[in-house]
């Protein structure tokens, strides 16, 4: 058995519902890989085979959840700048991702895992091509991920069921990695949308769901005119779409959903207990995108809501403590209410919300008995969060990814004192140097697809 405890450190509590709190001078006993018991500093004696972690002065959270995430778009960050969302697509990622293969993902994904694990996230939802070079990155990093290989109808059927056998790849590799515990790498099936995948394929995507109780995660409703589009071709909405090919029932990740309306709530509300929406905020108000995720409403309807950062190729960071803190702005000016999305509520959504939206909603997302220990310890002395009147508030808004300073995933320290112990981020750094280039070239004149919502 291994054993950690944390010691003396500040607690934030994350309750179902309600207001969360900072329990002081606690210590967090750790056993295998999951919290056994919150306690009292000092209620742990020192003993042989007992690892002690001295987290003095910093204060423990549930390690954050990118809930939606392209992480090896990294290699194509500050690329494609001051362009429409039509142009963002048609003139710059696409023909980019032209580009990719296998060996590139790798770098890109290593980069990534890297840059989540510095800044406090210990688990990503990932959507994204050569997913098992993703992976590969995860396990050797010693994040948790849910990994979503993605394909469009337009490259064929051979393609798409090549994405289901990828995914059923990484589960067995999340399986076979994991020991004793939970897999910490696990899949779902990854049809990019429903404007670029067909609805026969996605009726074939979600009887592979059922059948082999995968999840599924795509994009639906990512703005206003994405839904018009759909009504005008199809006659339904994005999410009209979802529910007739069967995806809802199966179960769903929504990426955005800026476009769903007010008669897509009950539809979501009957398959509320296996679908989940994750949202973006910095995306769309970078590429103007007119609104933002209605997470009053899906709350309301029994959704849950988690905060991701998409691609740093348009939000230029993996930044959690970001996305959260633009999450809770572009809420309450989208309702006009400032008192809604406290920052209770923000910091719910990017630990518990993001846990569901990862389908690991009993797994993580608190620190609390029985739940894995993925922990993220967090300096508030800085300047920039002092004076400290509400540590819960600094968190929200005035962290920096750079305060934190130890991460713990699954158990095991990854993160000790700022510093990446699990892979050689100079040889990150230098191998992004060398590849990164490559993935920008336009020069060949394709475009794995055109965007024509």
């Amino acid at each position: 058995m291994t054993r950690l405890v944390i010691r003396n450190c500040s607690v934030l509590v994350v309750p179902v519902a309600g207001v969360c709190r900072v329990d002081e001078y606690q210590d967090i006993l750790i056993e295998d890989g999951a919290i056994t018991e919150v306690m009292p500093t000092g209620a742990v004696d020192a003993e042989p085979g007992l690892e002690e972690l001295d987290a003095t002065g910093l204060i423990a959270v549930p390690g954050l959840v990118n809930s939606h995430t392209h992480s090896p778009m990294v290699m194509m960050r500050g690329a494609a700048e001051d362009v429409s969302i039509d142009d963002w697509f048609n003139r710059k990622i696409w023909p980019m991702e032209m580009n990719l293969t296998p060996e590139r993902v790798k770098v890109g994904a290593r980069l990534a895992c890297a840059e989540m694990l510095l800044a406090g996230v210990t688990t990503f939802v990932d959507h994204y091509f050569h997913a098992e070079q993703i992976a590969a990155a995860a396990l050797e990093t010693g994040i948790r991920a849910d990994l979503a290989p993605t394909f469009f109808s337009s490259t064929g059927a051979d393609v798409r069921e090549a994405a289901y056998e990828s995914a059923r790849e990484i589960r067995a590799l999340g399986k076979s990695s994991a020991g004793d515990g939970p897999p910490r790498i696990t899949a779902s099936l990854g049809p990019h949308a429903p404007y670029t995948v067909t609805e026969e394929d996605l009726v074939r995507t979600a009887e592979v769901a059922r059948a082999e109780e995968f999840r599924i995660h795509l994009h639906a409703a990512e703005t206003a005119d994405q839904t018009q589009s759909s009504k005008e071709r199809l006659g339904v909405t994005p999410i009209e779409v979802l529910e007739r090919t069967g995806v809802l029932d199966a179960g769903a990740l929504i990426a955005h959903g800026c476009g769903i309306l007010d008669s897509d709530l009950g539809i979501l509300a009957n398959h509320a207990r296996r679908t989940t929406v994750a949202a973006c905020p910095k995306v769309y108000l970078k590429l103007a995108m007119g609104s933002t995720t209605p997470i009053r409403q899906l709350q309301s309807a029994g959704i849950a809501v988690g905060v991701g950062t998409d691609g740093a190729a348009v939000h230029n960071t993996l930044d959690v403590w970001e996305s959260l803190r633009l999450l809770a702005l572009t809420q309450k000016q989208r309702e006009e209410d400032a008192e809604w999305m406290t920052v209770s509520d923000t910091l719910r959504l990017a630990t518990r919300g993001g846990a569901a939206a990862a389908g690991l909603a009993d797994t993580i997302g608190a620190i609390e008995p029985g739940r894995r220990a993925d922990i993220a310890l967090v300096d508030l002395s800085g300047p920039h969060c002092q004076p400290l009147h509400d540590p819960r508030a600094a968190l929200v808004y005035s962290v920096r990814a750079s305060d934190v300073v130890t991460v713990v995933v699954d158990g095991n320290i990854i993160v000790r004192d700022h510093r990446l112990i699990t892979a050689d981020l100079d040889e990150i750094l230098h191998a992004t140097k060398d590849v990164a280039h490559t993935l920008i070239d336009l020069s060949h004149g394709g475009a794995v697809q055109h965007h024509a919502p």
